[in-house]
């Protein structure tokens, strides 16, 4: 089987390595490429960029301590995603893994999230998807977090629980695309609680309270734009009552199927819940 790992954090990301390694340790005959940006695109969702100006550059390169091909992209997780299925990088790939991400993907960042984005590209082609991420201790804005906060983070559980995840489903991939948003607490591995399914919440991990302009000196007509942080639904004390936000919170593993089935999703979990209950026991 092969497999497409990409990220929308860059191709330097240490999340981006972990994942990559844990994927090149599954059981069974599979081959691991690795395209994603050249640079930062947090935030960019599904985005492509403009198709009919687009002149990007891929050039190779290579993942520390793994013998997986490589390649990076001055474009979005998304374009790495297409150019994918179109041939770019060899012959079809069968699953898209995306991740990890530093900092949860819950509530409504998941509609923004580059990440998540990333394997939503592959189900327009009918290649499933799995996107991890990572809550982090600390604060967090929208599903990513500052940098400072996240330098020593430990990726070691979310590249577990990924792998376990992605396992399951390649031992036996549906015929219908799902996409699966894997988000991890951060916790060491014998400290999580186990797993649950759960909706995606309807707010952000932090809230934005406000965006005002502020004039900069010496720009006649332009403008800074000074945001205000609301109020923090997680990691810490009013997650939303039943969903991903609140799983996390409470150090659990959420698992959420991003497909038209949605919220019927005891079929389609099968295939994910024999490994994850293997981990997490």
């Amino acid at each position: 089987m092969r497999i497409l790992v990409t990220n929308d954090d860059g191709i330097e990301s240490k999340g981006l390595h972990a994942l990559v390694r844990a994927m090149c340790d599954l059981t069974g005959d599979h081959e691991i490429v690795v395209a994603a940006p050249d640079r930062e695109f947090s935030g960019a969702g599904a985005a492509l960029g403009a198709l009919h100006d687009l002149k990007p550059t891929v050039t190779r390169t290579e993942i520390p301590d793994c013998d997986a091909e490589a390649w990076t992209v001055d474009g979005p997780p998304g374009l790495c995603v297409m150019f994918a299925r179109l041939g770019a990088f060899g012959a079809p790939f069968d699953l898209i893994v995306s991740g990890i991400n530093p900092g949860a993907n819950i509530g409504r960042a998941v509609y923004h999230s580059g990440t998540v984005g990333a394997a939503l590209t592959g189900r327009n082609g009918n290649v499933s998807g799995v996107a991890v991420s990572q809550g982090v201790s600390g604060f967090t804005m929208e599903g990513q977090a500052w940098t400072d906060v996240i330098e020593n983070i430990d990726w070691s559980t979310s590249a577990r629980v990924g792998q376990a995840v992605v396992q399951g489903l390649v031992d036996a991939l549906p015929d219908e695309a799902v996409v699966i948003n894997v988000n991890v607490p951060d916790l060491p591995l014998d400290e999580i609680k186990g797993w649950r399914h759960a909706p995606i919440g309807r707010r952000p991990p932090v809230t934005v309270a406000s965006a005002e302009l502020a004039p900069i000196e010496g720009r006649d007509g332009a403008f800074s734009v000074a945001m205000k942080w609301g109020e923090r639904t997680g990691p810490t004390p009013t997650p939303e009552v039943g969903t991903d936000t609140e799983l996390i919170v409470d150090g659990y593993v959420a698992i959420s199927y991003l497909t038209r089935l949605e919220h019927d999703t005891d079929a389609e979990a099968v295939s994910t819940s024999a490994a994850l209950d293997l981990l997490l026991d």
